[in-house]
């Protein structure tokens, strides 16, 4: 049954998105939700948990506006260094350590690096995401942290952990 209802669920969210909020086509949604998630959950291997709807909240309303804010500030620096070429640049590849321990918290933080102008995320293992820089800042990998993903990892600890 928590497989049928996470397919439904999953199918008539992206149904909505798609669509709109007109009462046929939520109607028309629910519909096809119910029935294709009566065949894909049968064959399906996973299920939603329940308690991702208040993390989905930190995420939109605390965690994207954090990322945002980021984003701009780096764009600004990505273009200061662009416009003005005396401006130093030490790139490089730095190791990052991160907590996160999922695969999904883990690539949320990586594509928010690599989002972000100046950083690349280039690999990740158990314990440190590897990322290029165009201006390493600090002489170790907490150092490194600090700079690039700490806003965004203690955001995402709380939401993946």
């Amino acid at each position: 049954m928590k497989k049928y209802l996470s397919t439904f669920l999953t199918l008539w969210v992206i149904w909505i998105a798609l669509t709109g909020f007109s009462s046929a086509e939520l109607l028309t949604g629910l519909i096809v939700s119910l029935v294709l998630a009566g065949v894909i959950s049968k064959v399906v291997d996973y299920s939603f948990d329940f308690t991702i709807i208040p993390k989905l909240f930190v995420f939109i309303f605390v965690y994207v506006p954090v990322f945002i804010v980021e984003m701009i500030k780096a764009n600004f620096d990505v273009a200061a260094r662009v416009l003005n070429p005396a401006l130093p640049l030490n790139p490089g590849f730095v190791k990052i350590p991160t907590k996160l321990k999922g695969n999904v918290g883990k690539l949320t933080l990586a594509n928010s690096i690599t989002l972000t102008p100046g950083t690349l995320s280039i690999d990740a293992d158990d314990d440190y995401i590897y990322i290029h820089w165009i201006d390493v800042k600090g002489e170790t990998p907490e150092e490194y942290q600090k700079h690039v993903s700490s806003k965004f990892e203690k955001i995402l600890g709380g939401i993946y952990r």
